[in-house]
């Protein structure tokens, strides 16, 4: 899975959408990180506030990278999913 995300809420989205493809639960989720439910529910909706180590966690648990580069170009992630 490959998209352009530039929201909170399109990060959330991606995160739950391969967490599900993973078959997995937040709480399955919440064990492999050590972060709780609430947290990864919170991430999941797009709430502010969240921390980069967490989103790393949780990218890192669903065996997910992160990529920067330049707006522009690539499919939108409405065109995606």
């Amino acid at each position: 899975m490959e998209a352009n995300l530039r929201t909170a809420e399109q990060i959330g989205t991606a995160l739950r959408r391969a967490r599900r493809a993973q078959g997995l639960t937040q709480g399955d989720l919440s064990a492999r990180t050590n972060l709780r439910v609430a947290t990864i529910s919170s991430l999941e909706n797009g709430e502010p506030g969240t921390k980069l180590a967490t989103l790393l966690a949780v990218m890192a648990a669903l065996e997910l990278e992160l990529g920067l580069g330049p707006r522009g170009g690539g499919a939108a992630i409405e065109d995606i999913f």
